[in-house]
């Protein structure tokens, strides 16, 4: 797919001992002090790409609440080396390398993101990495977030999932989100797993909240 005009490809250095790199689209958010948002695509295994039009809105949601976008390919999908897997170990690998990327690019905080398969890493990597200040999580199946891990994160999360979606179903999230006081679950109407319906209602509401003036 041909870039955008405010989109520029970018190379992403895995961190050692890892060896390789991953292709990646950067696009500039006009937010003072600068902040960025890393978007992870979901599944490499079941054809997840940066290409998703989930994490394509998810960057332009970000982009125009100001915030600077990152979205990458896993290992072994396009131009990213390696091969591909749905290991939680090499999506976490690939996954710091982009916050890595994004903090020699921008100043300020990160806002975690990921749809599916990354909203898992997304959260996986916000235990670990001080720099994320909020997050992202569209979709997350709840079987493959660890236990207490929403409740234990004392940042601001948004959960999105569509009304239909029986991947990532609106009452297994709901249980996990009531546990967390910091985290808050929006359904999309009419929405499944893939958003064939509600992408622009997606986009919306992550604006909508990407845009708020609250801790970074």
């Amino acid at each position: 797919m041909a870039p955008r005009s405010d989109e520029k490809m970018v190379t992403i250095a895995l961190r050692a001992p890892e060896e390789g790199v991953l292709e990646g689209v950067f696009q500039a958010g006009g937010r003072e002090p600068s902040a960025g948002a890393v978007i992870a695509p979901p599944h490499p295994l079941y054809g997840g790409s940066m290409d998703s039009p989930v994490a394509s809105e998810l960057a332009f949601a970000s982009v125009r609440a100001g915030i600077s976008a990152l979205r990458f390919n896993w290992r072994g999908v396009g131009a990213s080396t390696g091969v591909a897997s749905g290991e939680p170990s090499d999506a976490d690998a690939d996954y710091a390398a982009a916050l890595a990327y994004m903090a020699e690019t921008v100043p300020g905080g990160v806002v975690a993101c990921g749809y599916s398969f990354g909203a898992a890493a997304a959260l996986r990597a916000a235990r670990v990495h001080p720099r994320i200040g909020r997050l992202v999580l569209v979709a997350p199946p709840a079987s493959l977030l660890e236990p207490g891990a929403l409740r234990a994160l004392e940042r601001p999360v948004l959960v999105l999932t569509g009304a239909a979606d029986a991947i990532a179903a609106p009452h297994a999230l709901a249980a996990e989100v009531e546990e967390a006081p910091h985290a808050q679950l929006e359904i999309i109407p009419d929405a499944d797993h893939f958003f064939v319906q509600g992408l622009a209602e997606l986009g919306r509401r992550a604006l909508a909240w990407l845009g708020r003036d609250v801790p970074r």
